[in-house]
């Protein structure tokens, strides 16, 4: 009895076997740090896309930073004096007047400065500002006037909270 066995040639497939699969050489480990460094230091967004650059914060106007300044005096949050040398003329009166019977210095929200704009004045040397204030749901309105030295900095040369001020009476 003779028998025959049927050997099959293998065909070759459409598709190449994977590369990985192809290979017997040991993998290597994967390293622990992404590509673009150390571990939550790649840019986050859509691939392709360049991380930002940071730019610097930008200063506040001057107008805003009196603002500021301001409201911590009428709040009670700086004293009075903290504003010696950024005031001229009567301006610093106005404050040791009005601060001490301002509403902002009640007890309950903080206030808040919500808007400050400006009109500028005499080759912007002048700036007349005003300003809103925010204390829980009651607004406020305060109005300043910036005048430049010949130092070139800013000092507040009149000042007025909700009418009191420049032209409140004194007693």
């Amino acid at each position: 009895m003779t028998t025959t066995l049927a050997t099959t040639t293998p065909t070759p497939s459409a598709t190449p076997p994977h590369p990985a699969t192809a290979t017997t050489r040991p993998r290597t480990p994967r390293p622990r740090t992404a590509p673009g460094g150390p571990a939550g230091t790649r840019p986050r967004g859509p691939a392709g896309t360049h991380p930002r650059t940071t730019a610097p914060p930008r200063a506040l106007p001057p107008h805003t930073v009196f603002a500021e300044r301001l409201l911590a005096v009428f709040s009670g949050e700086r004293p009075v004096h903290w504003m010696l040398g950024h005031t001229v003329g009567e301006a610093y009166e106005q404050l040791v007047r009005i601060a001490p019977e301002t509403p902002l210095r009640s007890l309950g929200p903080r206030p808040v400065l919500r808007r400050c704009s400006v009109q500028v004045h005499e080759g912007r040397a002048v700036v007349e500002a005003f300003a809103t204030i925010a204390t829980g749901p009651r607004v406020r309105a305060m109005a300043f006037r910036l005048e430049r030295g010949a130092d070139h900095r800013w000092r507040c040369a009149a000042v007025e909270l909700d009418g009191l001020g420049a032209t409140a009476r004194r007693t």
